[in-house]
């Protein structure tokens, strides 16, 4: 099960398809492996970057299930929904089928810090016992949740053991947290995403790793290994290599199409195929990813790292 001492590399893992759009089960165990092969301390599946919309609830088992079979790593489910009641079922078949914990984004129209704390202890009562990490993602989700509202939702609800930090700019918040955990606070495990771009800097200020969906997860593996053995300048030199990639992904709207893209290319899975409405990468876009991947490639040998 999830717990608070969760760390390394959670990574969110895509949905793989096929031209058609149909799920593409047979990648799912490629991907797998590809994810572990390259440092993968757990997966998270079901993400916003897992398409999780798209899916109806018989292929987001599915997932689920092919997942669970094909690893021994903690699995962590994305199960936000509009409603509690598709949210505890959801959770309650996955966890049947092996998962370690579930992730819940709150909901659009959250203003007050009294709505977000409300909406979280029905999120802790509708899942009962099953850990769940609280998805902090303002930019998505239109919610901001500061810092004294987490740390009160962490004391009220045991069950929260995890913060996926996605804010932007937060680095800040991650202070909070820790400086609160020393004063006694409890201290649960705050994985980042935001796609790796300030991954050095928030393990600096105390996260425990990554939880994102970078196509070359081996650099939060890398990055996140250096830091926690106090080479910060090592870890630095590892990001700098992967940073114009890094920041080619970044791109709103663009970011999982060059992600399956590149995916694709590494043989991770079959297809970079988005499930509609989504669009492929054009050829302009995959061309100057092809690029970046070369220039890359020739650092990371300077580095010792291919």
């Amino acid at each position: 099960m999830l717990d608070e001492t969760a760390r390394g590399v959670y990574t969110i893992a895509v949905t793989p398809f096929l031209p058609n759009g149909a799920l593409d089960l047979d990648s799912i165990d490629g991907m797998v492996d590809f994810y572990l092969e390259n440092g993968a301390t757990g997966l998270t599946v079901l993400g916003m970057m897992g398409e999780a919309g798209k899916l109806s609830a018989e292929e987001s088992l599915l997932v689920v299930q092919r997942v669970v079979a094909r690893t021994g790593v903690p699995v962590v489910v994305g199960v936000s929904a509009p409603g509690f009641a598709a949210m505890q079922s959801l959770s309650a078949q996955v966890m049947d089928a092996g998962a370690a914990g579930v992730m819940v984004a709150p909901v659009g129209g959250l203003r007050s810090d009294q709505q977000i704390l409300t909406y979280y202890h029905n999120v802790a009562e509708a899942l009962g016992d099953v850990p769940f990490v609280l998805q902090d993602f303002p930019l998505a989700t239109g919610v901001v949740i500061p810092s004294q509202v987490i740390l009160q939702i962490i004391a009220d609800c045991p069950t929260c053991v995890m913060l996926k930090h996605e804010d932007w700019p937060g680095l800040d918040k991650i202070t909070a947290m820790r400086e609160a955990s020393d004063a006694g606070a409890r201290r649960i495990s705050i994985l980042c995403g935001n796609g790796g771009l300030y991954l050095t800097e928030e393990m600096q200020r105390g996260a425990d790793g990554a939880m994102t969906g970078f196509a070359y997860p081996e650099m939060m593996h890398h990055v996140v290994a250096a830091m926690q053995a106090g080479e910060g300048d090592r870890a630095r030199d590892i990001f700098d290599a992967y940073l114009p990639m890094v920041r080619y992904e970044a791109q709103p709207q663009m970011g999982l199409a060059i992600r399956k893209y590149s995916l694709a290319k590494r043989g991770a899975i079959a297809h970079g195929t988005l499930r509609k409405p989504g669009a492929a990468l054009q050829v302009h876009a995959a061309q100057e990813v092809d690029v970046l991947a070369d220039r890359q490639a020739a650092r990371l040998r300077d580095l010792g790292l291919e």
